[in-house]
């Protein structure tokens, strides 16, 4: 049944394509189409490139993202695997301006922004606890700013504060870091997030601060034991920037002589980070008193005279004026002697001491952190190149006049100390030749540059070539076709009865042959309905043989 009825429909549209209005509808309608085609070409061409505008992003971001871009009538997409936002090439930065003016993407780190809500009749708790939520958020967000940081989370222990000095306890943070593939932290950076952390939180002393990265390694230095010291970052940097600065000093002046590229030389710096602190007490030996200063000085002398004093047994006789003498007047010398010895004592004492000044020297030296115990530098000296009369270059060593000359000025630019223990070697030696490596440049149409601007440019070519091809082999004759047929049925009444050479036939206008196909046309339709009207029968035997023939 379905199938006469299709064979039944195909004679009637070929029967309603023959008459001139439904061949009339049939080139609009397919006009039309190929309008519509033209037209998703176009739009096809023109399709906008879209960029990313955010990644890796929460779910909650995310949705509030794309509410934004539905209200602010930006398109967007997702990209393979929804990790991703895509919007216009031209849009982005504007859509990236408004949304950071709402606030997205937050990060998915709640910060100061919570204590704005707060509500009428909050405990204490629940605010000590959404200061500390808020201060953990913002150290997130500011550790998340580091380029290697793709995510951060911060945990804070805070104490409740005592009033007794025994009770206090120091605060501890915990840091967790996610880092983007492919990245890491050098010591300096995660001794720099180390201070961060301890100098926004009260009385958090850096060594309570704890970094671990996603894989569970830890990153900071507090779990090294109690007094493994090793070099800092920022002594370490300090050996190689003196390092670096001396074998720059050396070939700056040494290129000057043997041409770029012709010296090459390295440093090694033994440098002493231990701070000295020496106190000495010396003293001299003793000097000569002429030279000497006098200290102190004490004299004590004593003397005691005893000749008019009383002599003799005390009592009443000795106190009895002397009887007429009966010796004579003169008596010997030795009796004089000894009446005056006896009679007239003399006793004398003399103390005399003298201190002086002992030399004694007091030094305190200070010696500060940095300074150079050794150096060890290392120079290689190219042969010398000469170009002989007929631009042959060849090579030749140095001399030892040239060799001692490079020495001095090595030494005198690397501050060489013998007494130090420095060293230093000069080789002349001819360089190896650097042979260029082979690298394969690839062809125009395999970089990547010329491939984007080549689809960018097919695209805009494909569609331009489609556009022309239905416009001028599709649509243009079709147009041409269905305005020759309008005027044709407009015109036909009218010329029934004009000769076949009544028109001219230019841009629309009915052509001679035209009159004629036209007036042969009216003719059969006549007798063909003529003969339909008197004997049906042969006309369904003419149909029924033109679809059993496929005609």
């Amino acid at each position: 049944m379905a199938v006469a009825e299709e064979g039944a429909l195909v004679p009637r549209i070929a029967g309603f394509a023959q008459k001139p209005g439904g061949r009339n509808f049939l080139l609009a309608l397919g006009a039309a189409a190929v309008m519509a085609v033209m037209a998703g070409v176009w739009m096809w061409s023109q399709q906008p490139e879209y960029r990313v505008l955010f990644a890796n992003f929460n779910d909650r971001d995310g949705g509030a993202i794309v509410a934004s871009l539905q209200q602010m009538n930006v398109p967007y997409k997702y990209a393979e695997g929804g990790g991703a936002i895509l919007v216009p090439a031209n849009q982005v930065f504007d859509a990236r301006l408004k949304l950071a003016a709402q606030g997205l993407p937050k990060g998915g780190n709640v910060g100061f922004e919570l204590m704005e809500n707060q509500k009428l009749g909050v405990s204490q708790f629940l605010e000590q606890v959404n200061f500390q939520r808020a201060l953990e958020g913002e150290l997130a967000r500011s550790i998340q700013s580091v380029g290697a940081i793709q995510a951060a989370r911060v945990h804070l222990a805070l104490p409740k504060p005592s009033v007794f000095v025994r009770d206090q306890q120091k605060p501890t943070a915990s840091v967790l870091l996610n880092l983007h593939p492919g990245r890491t932290l050098d010591t300096q950076q995660v001794s720099a997030i180390v201070h961060l952390v301890a100098s926004s939180v009260p009385d958090l002393p850096p060594s309570n601060v704890t970094i671990v990265d996603q894989s569970g390694n830890l990153l900071s230095e507090s779990g090294k034991a109690p007094g493994a010291k090793g070099l800092d970052p920022s002594q370490l940097k300090y050996v190689q920037q003196l390092q670096q600065n001396i074998v720059q000093q050396i070939e700056s002046i040494i290129t000057p002589i043997v041409g770029l590229n012709n010296v090459r030389a390295e440093a090694t710096a033994d440098v002493d980070f231990s701070n000295t602190e020496q106190a000495a007490e010396t003293y001299k030996p003793n000097q000569t008193p002429t030279t000497s200063s006098v200290r102190s000085q004490q004299t004590s002398e004593s003397q005691n005279s005893s000749g008019g004093n009383a002599s003799g047994i005390p009592g009443a006789l000795s106190n009895q004026p002397p009887a007429p003498a009966t010796a004579p007047l003169t008596a010997p010398a030795s009796a004089q002697a000894n009446a005056s010895g006896t009679n007239t004592p003399i006793n004398t004492r003399k103390d005399s001491t003298v201190n002086y000044e002992v030399d004694k020297t007091i030094r305190y030296t200070q010696q500060p952190m940095g300074g150079i115990r050794r150096l060890s530098v290392a120079v290689v000296v190219n042969y010398k190149r000469e170009i002989d009369k007929n631009g042959k270059v060849t090579t030749k060593a140095l001399t030892d006049t040239e060799k001692a000359q490079i020495t001095d000025l090595v030494k005198e630019a690397m501050g060489f100390n013998k007494d130090r223990g420095d060293s230093i070697n000069v080789v002349n030696s001819p360089f190896a030749s650097s042979e260029k490596e082979n690298f394969i440049e690839l062809p125009l149409w395999k970089q990547p540059d010329n491939i984007a601007l080549a689809k960018e440019a097919g695209k805009y070519l494909i569609a331009a070539i489609v556009l022309l091809y239905l416009f001028f082999r599709v649509l243009k004759p079709m147009l041409r076709r269905l305005t020759h047929n309008l005027n044709t049925a407009t015109t036909a009444p009218a010329l029934n009865g004009a000769e076949p050479n009544a028109g001219i036939g230019s841009d629309g206008q009915l052509l001679q042959d035209d009159l004629v196909s036209i007036s042969g046309y009216q003719k059969n339709l006549g007798m063909a309905k003529e003969l339909a009207r008197s004997d049906p029968r042969i006309v369904a035997n003419v149909i029924k043989t033109w679809v059993g023939s496929n005609e």
